[in-house]
């Protein structure tokens, strides 16, 4: 079993020239793939700022670099109709050259303040749901990896039209039994956990035994969010931590 290690991109910056650093230092490390988050702004409210787009931003990733895959950790199934997320997720894979994943999603809390704060609705969780449901489907329709983000059963269940199943922030625990469920919905797909990190204090082998029990519980991807996302270092240090990780 190969393990995969990606990195969370900063999206609450002014300067775009700050990603795309972070993006060129995940490549040069190796790494497998770099994930843009999907918000208007940061969530704490005393301190909002305006979020880098998801979509314009995966294009100059896209644009500045040639091999390490690229997505959205997670494209806000609530944001955009169905087929406008698949056609811009489609666009993504053929600026790219075939490197998207499309990791899609309901929404969680930080995305309800989001929503009203913008007069957008946000709904009840059959709404989301629903939307998630036909954005999966839309997307599922073409040629790049889908996979369904959510711990709730409803979303667990639409992995059997997907190829893959991210989880976010869980501990290993719940993580493992999510993952359970997810098997009995869709045996072959691929298990995937994200999180917050702080690779440069941890260091290599502590972040290493602090992921390795999503590898034992069956992750294939692992996806890094550092704390101080900007600073382009983090990506050797996420590269060691790969090296330490038993499949």
């Amino acid at each position: 079993m190969t393990i995969h290690v990606g990195l969370t991109l900063p999206s609450f910056v002014d300067d775009p020239e700050v990603p795309i650093a972070v993006a060129r230092a995940a490549e040069d490390a190796d790494l497998d793939g770099v994930f843009v988050y999907d918000h208007l702004w940061r969530g704490d409210h005393p301190n909002r700022r305006p979020a880098l787009e998801c979509f314009a931003m995966l294009g100059a990733i896209a644009a500045e670099t040639r091999r390490i895959q690229i997505g959205p950790l997670v494209a806000r199934a609530t944001l955009r109709p169905a087929a406008t997320l698949a056609n811009s997720l489609a666009t993504v894979q053929r600026v790219s050259g075939g490197r998207l994943i499309a990791a899609i999603g309901a929404g969680d809390s930080l995305s309800r303040d989001e929503n009203e704060a913008y007069g957008l609705e946000f709904g009840s969780m059959v709404d989301r749901v629903n939307a998630l449901h036909a954005a999966v489907r839309a997307a599922a329709q073409h040629d790049y990896p889908v996979w369904v983000a959510g711990r709730a059963a409803p979303v667990r269940q639409m992995v059997a039209v997907a190829d893959g199943w991210n989880s976010w922030g869980t501990d290993p625990v719940r993580f493992e039994r999510a993952a359970a469920r997810v098997r009995d919905v869709a045996p072959h797909a691929v298990l995937t956990w994200g999180g917050l990190a702080r690779p440069l204090e941890e260091g290599a082998d502590a972040l290493a035994a602090r992921l390795q029990p999503y590898v034992d519980a069956g992750a294939t991807w692992i996806i890094v969010g550092p704390v101080d996302s900007g600073n382009p270092a983090n990506a050797a240090v996420v590269a060691e931590m790969r090296a330490r990780l038993v499949d």
